[in-house]
C-alpha cells in the first residue's frame, strides 16, 4: 500500500474499531473527516473497514454531470476495482467493496475521463469525439435485455453543447464490448466490439459499416439484446487451460481510497490482424518498381527495412480464434425488432498461451524472485471476462440507461423466437432477463473468489508458519551441537595441557636412567639392539586415550532428528575445528620438553619417547 507522507503536518484521525459504511453524499457522517486523512502504512488496519467506497462524491447538486476526478479511472493498461480493509486475523489486506449506487449503472471507473455521468450512474455526455463507457457488470452467459433512452443524437445539435457553431451533430453508437475494447474510441472499432450507428442504422464491426436496421435519433429508445452460451468449465487435468479463475491483483491506496490494480488484458496479434485492410499477403515484401529510374519522392516504394531483395518473409504463427456458439446480438428500436445484427461471436476467454510465452514468463519469475511484488500479465479468466454494455458518444450526445426491469417498450417473452421466426405464444415464459438482474449475482461472484483466495492465502500462511518452525527447531539443534563440541574440544585443551605438566618430570627420570642402563657392563656386552624401551607411564597413557576419546565425542551422541541434520552438524563442526590451531599449538608448545631432552641426549635417544609419534 502506498503510505502516507510522514512530513505532512495534519493529524491523522485513526479509527479505533471498524466503522460502517457511511453514505459518501452524507454531510452529517461524522466519518467523512476521519476518512479524508489515512493512517500510515503501519496503522493500516486501523483504518476504517468499509464496504462501501468513499468516492465518487457529488457535492454540487447543481451540476447534472459530473467528472468525479477523484477516482482511479482506468487507463494506461491499468484497471481499478475498490476494495476496503479486510477484518481483522484475515490472511489478506483487502477485499472487494462496492461502489454507491449499489445497483447496475455505468462503471464510476471503467469509462474514458471525457465521458460525464449523473449521481444515479443512469445518465450520460459526452465531449468532442467519440468517447465511451462500460456498464459494471459483464455477461458471461445467458441472456439479457436492456434500453438506452437517446436524448441528444442522430446528428441532432446537442443541447448541452457550449458551442452553437459545430458543424456537426452531436451521434451515438450502442453495442456489447469485451474489457480489451478501448475507451478512446467507439464501438465497432476493433474486433473486440460490435455497434449499431445512429445516423443510418448501419452495424460497425472491425470499422466496417453494414447495412443492418433503421436509423434512430434524438426520443428514440434503443432495446440492446445479447445471447451466450454457458459458459465453459474449465478442465481440470489443463493447467494452462484459460478458463481456470484466477486473479492477478495489488492493493493499492489512491487519493484515500484503497484499490485493486491490475494490468489490463492486452490486445493480440490475432485480433490485431484482423483490422488488416490491405488485403495483401503478410509473407511479401513491398519492393521498388523496377520500370521508374526517377527516385522515389516517398517511402512507400521502398523495401521495407532490413529485408534483402527477393527475401521472402515467414508469415507470423496466429492462434485459432475460438467462438461462442449459438451466440448473437440484435437491437430494437421502440419495440421494434431491428433482426441478428452479430452472431457466433469471438470467446472472451484469453487464448492459450504458447509453450514458448510460458517460458519466457518462467524465466522473468525467476529473475524476479526476491524482488518486490511486480504487475504480470494473466493468462486466465479473472471472473471479469465477458461483454459489457459499451456507449459510445461524439460531440455532447446524451443517453439515459435503462436495466429494467420496468422497459418502456417490453421485449417479448421469447425473443429469440421472433429473431428465428419461429412461432411464439404471447403467455410464453419469459426466456430472457432484464440486466439489473446481473449486477448482484456478479458482485457474489466476486466475493466468492475473496473468500476462496483468502482460504488459499491463509493455508499457505499455515504452510510457511511450519516450515519456519521446522527451521528454526533444526536451527536450534545444529546450535545444541556446536555448543557441545565446542565444550568436548575445550575440556581436550585442558586435559592436554594437564598431560604435559606430568609427564615432563617422569621423562627425565627415564632419561636418567636410560643413561645409567647404557653404562652397565651388561649393557655393552648384549648390545644397545637388545635393550627394549620402557612402556609409558600409566599417567602419559590414560591422558593420550583421554584425548583419544575426547575427540570421537563427535559421534559420540546422535542427536534426534534427520540424517540430513545430522551431516549438517557435522559439516559445521569440522568448520569449528579448522578455527583450533591456536590450540594445537598450545599443546604442541607444552610438549616440547620431550623434544629437548631427545636433543640433549642424542646418545639415549633409542629409550625417548617422541610424543608425535604417540599423537
Amino acid at each position: 500500500m502506498v503510505a502516507a507522507d510522514s512530513s505532512s503536518s495534519i493529524k491523522r484521525k485513526v479509527a479505533s474499531h471498524p466503522e460502517a459504511s457511511p453514505a459518501p453524499n452524507d454531510p452529517n457522517n461524522p466519518s467523512i473527516a476521519a476518512n479524508v486523512a489515512l493512517p500510515t502504512r503501519n496503522d493500516f488496519f486501523s483504518r476504517p473497514r468499509l464496504t462501501i467506497s468513499r468516492f465518487p462524491t457529488f457535492m454540487d447538486t447543481s451540476v447534472t454531470y459530473h467528472t468525479t476526478e477523484q477516482l482511479a479511472m482506468n487507463r494506461m493498461a491499468f484497471r481499478y476495482v475498490p476494495a476496503g480493509v479486510s477484518p481483522p486475523g484475515s490472511a489478506l489486506p483487502c477485499r472487494t467493496i462496492e461502489s454507491l449506487p449499489t445497483s447496475y449503472r455505468v462503471s464510476w471507473e471503467d469509462r474514458s475521463s471525457f465521458v460525464k455521468a449523473t449521481p444515479d450512474g443512469m445518465g450520460l455526455i459526452g465531449e468532442r469525439g467519440f468517447r465511451s463507457a462500460r456498464c459494471n457488470a459483464p455477461v458471461r452467459e445467458g441472456k439479457w435485455y436492456m434500453e438506452v433512452r437517446v436524448e441528444d443524437g442522430g446528428g441532432d445539435r446537442s443541447t448541452h453543447a457550449p458551442d452553437i457553431n459545430m458543424r456537426q451533430g452531436s451521434h451515438v453508437r450502442l453495442g456489447w464490448a469485451r474489457r480489451e475494447a478501448p475507451l478512446n474510441g467507439p464501438v465497432g472499432l476493433d474486433a473486440y466490439s460490435y455497434g449499431y450507428r445512429d445516423n443510418n442504422g448501419d452495424k460497425v464491426y472491425l470499422s466496417r459499416p453494414r447495412p443492418y436496421g433503421c436509423s434512430f435519433r434524438s426520443g428514440d429508445v434503443i432495446g440492446m439484446y445479447i445471447s451466450l452460451p454457458s459458459r465453459r468449465k474449465p478442465d481440470p487435468g489443463d493447467n494452462h487451460d484459460p478458463a481456470h479463475i484466477r486473479r492477478e491483483r495489488i492493493p493499492i491506496e489512491f487519493k484515500g481510497q484503497e484499490y485493486f490494480e491490475s494490468l489490463e488484458y492486452p490486445q493480440s496479434k490475432e485480433m490485431i490482424a484482423l483490422m488488416d485492410f490491405s488485403n495483401k499477403s503478410s509473407n511479401t515484401a513491398s519492393l521498388p518498381s523496377a520500370s521508374s529510374n526517377k527516385k522515389a519522392a516517398s517511402t512507400k516504394n521502398l523495401p521495407e527495412r532490413g529485408v534483402r531483395p527477393g527475401q521472402v518473409l515467414e508469415a507470423p504463427i496466429l492462434r485459432p480464434l475460438p467462438t461462442l456458439p449459438d451466440s448473437y446480438i440484435a437491437f430494437f428500436v421502440n419495440g421494434e425488432c431491428q433482426g441478428i445484427a452479430f452472431e457466433d461471436l469471438f470467446d472472451y476467454l484469453p487464448l492459450r498461451t504458447t509453450p514458448a510465452s510460458r517460458k519466457k514468463e518462467k524465466d522473468k519469475k525467476r529473475a524476479r524472485e526476491g524482488a518486490p511484488r511486480e504487475h504480470k500479465e494473466n493468462p486466465f479468466d479473472d471472473g471479469t471476462l465477458g461483454y459489457y454494455p459499451f456507449i459510445s458518444l461524439f460531440n455532447y450526445a446524451r443517453v439515459r440507461l435503462n436495466p429494467g426491469p420496468n422497459f418502456d417498450f417490453p421485449p417479448p417473452p421469447d425473443i429469440d423466437s421472433v429473431l428465428k421466426d419461429t412461432d411464439h405464444n404471447a403467455n410464453q415464459t419469459q426466456t430472457w432477463r432484464p440486466i439489473c438482474e446481473r449486477y448482484p449475482e456478479f458482485m457474489k461472484e466476486q466475493w466468492d473468489l475473496d473468500d476462496q483466495e483468502e482460504e488459499e492465502a491463509a493455508l499457505d500462511a499455515a504452510k510457511r508458519t511450519e516450515v519456519e518452525k521446522i527451521e528454526a527447531q533444526k536451527k536450534a539443534q545444529r546450535e545444541k551441537r556446536a555448543k557441545k563440541n565446542a565444550e568436548l574440544r575445550g575440556s581436550s585443551v585442558v586435559s592436554a595441557h594437564g598431560s604435559t605438566t606430568e609427564p615432563a618430570a617422569s621423562s627425565d627420570d627415564r632419561l636418567g636412567s636410560s643413561v645409567l642402563i647404557a653404562s652397565t657392563p651388561q649393557a655393552t656386552e648384549r648390545g644397545m639392539d637388545q635393550i627394549h624401551s620402557p612402556a609409558p607411564t600409566a599417567a602419559s597413557s590414560g591422558d593420550f586415550n583421554h584425548i583419544a576419546e575426547a575427540e570421537s565425542g563427535y559421534n559420540s551422541e546422535v542427536v534426534e532428528g534427520d540424517e540430513e541434520e545430522q551431516h549438517d552438524g557435522f559439516a559445521a563442526d569440522v568448520d569449528h575445528h579448522n578455527d583450533d590451531d591456536d590450540d594445537d599449538e598450545v599443546f604442541r608448545d607444552a610438549a616440547s620438553p620431550y623434544r629437548k631432552s631427545r636433543t640433549q641426549n642424542n646418545s639415549s635417544s633409542v629409550m625417548d619417547i617422541d610424543l608425535e609419534d604417540l599423537l
